[in-house]
């Protein structure tokens, strides 16, 4: 198919590498190799950052990236992040360019979470894992001087699926609380039969055929009965979830399930707003250059300050 990507974008299809998550290895490396060339200028200063091992008593260590501000003693707000990558691809490193930009613009504290991937490691390993993450963060509050009541997750499409499922389970389990949720262009239904996902068979970084190898890979030996807080947009009920900002792209197959878990969330009387960003696709981001993308970057500041109450309002 042909599409109107914005014009400053479509410069740079022909040139953006292929994500076939069929070969994982493979596919992580060709991520890794992205990560290496974009983080090379990033401004670190301001921050200390380093990497933790958390120790449980039910599963293995859950390594996580801490970037927290030189701080005089005042309590931040804190953010989990879930890297994305099909739940298949993706490390600490993959993400730190943003993960630091985050930190550092908005002056918060952010925890990045290395999840155990698929198909290596099926649902609910990396899920179990950003769980006991959230735990860490909630119960070491203290020790990172963050202010409890203004913790937030954070992910971009398999990260958004994997923070829309945290949400649902801090809901159903009664914590760690969560303040607010950030869905960008968020992976959340397994059952692939919306119009943009049957339409978006060979759309750049992302499409039909690289979700159905994601849901494939992530569910592993699930048949016909998949728990939503593996795929989210299968949950019953969005009442009682943290106010949402959702992100969608004109051109990605992921592009309705957000809309639909955005209008979901709404008639349930969440607060959540709603961006879709003409002439984009899945990844397109990375074309940091691109108005559109400075664009959707902007909001999404825009959205960390107000969910995480960084103005001083409630």
């Amino acid at each position: 198919m042909s599409y109107a990507f914005d014009p400053q974008l479509a410069p740079w299809v022909a040139l953006l590498p292929e994500i076939d998550i069929t070969d994982p290895a493979v596919a992580r490396a060709t991520i890794a190799a992205l990560a290496d060339a974009g983080g090379v200028d990033v401004d670190r200063s301001g921050l200390t950052i380093e990497d933790r091992a958390l120790g449980r008593p039910d599963g293995p260590d859950v390594r996580v990236r801490v970037y927290r501000p030189h701080t005089h003693g005042e309590r931040r707000a804190g953010l989990l992040y879930m890297h994305g990558g099909g739940f298949v691809i993706g490390t600490l490193d993959t993400e730190d360019t943003n993960a630091a930009t985050i930190a550092r613009r908005l002056g918060i504290v952010v925890v990045s979470v290395d999840y155990r991937l698929a198909p290596e490691h099926p649902y609910p390993a990396g899920l179990d894992d950003c769980s006991a993450a959230l735990t860490w963060l909630h119960d070491h509050a203290d020790d990172l001087a963050v202010d409890a009541a203004r913790v937030g997750v954070y992910g971009q499409s398999a990260g958004g699926g994997l923070a829309a499922a945290l949400a649902l389970r801090a809901r159903d389990r009664g914590g760690p609380p969560i303040c607010f949720q950030f869905l960008g262009m968020p992976e959340l239904d397994d059952r692939l039969d919306t119009a943009s996902m049957a339409a978006f068979v060979d759309t750049p970084m992302w499409n039909r055929p690289s979700a159905v190898l994601s849901w494939r890979h992530y569910l592993g030996s699930l048949d016909g009965d998949v728990p939503y807080d593996a795929a989210p947009a299968r949950a019953p009920d969005l009442a009682g979830l943290a106010p949402a900002y959702v992100s969608a792209m004109e051109f990605d197959p992921l592009r309705d399930e957000a809309i639909d878990y955005a209008s979901r969330l709404l008639q349930a009387g969440v607060p959540t707003e709603l961006h879709v960003f003409p002439g984009t696709f899945h990844g397109s981001g990375f074309v940091g250059t691109a108005a559109i993308s400075r664009r959707a970057d902007t909001e999404a500041q825009v959205a960390l300050r107000r969910g995480l109450r960084l103005d001083g309002t409630d």
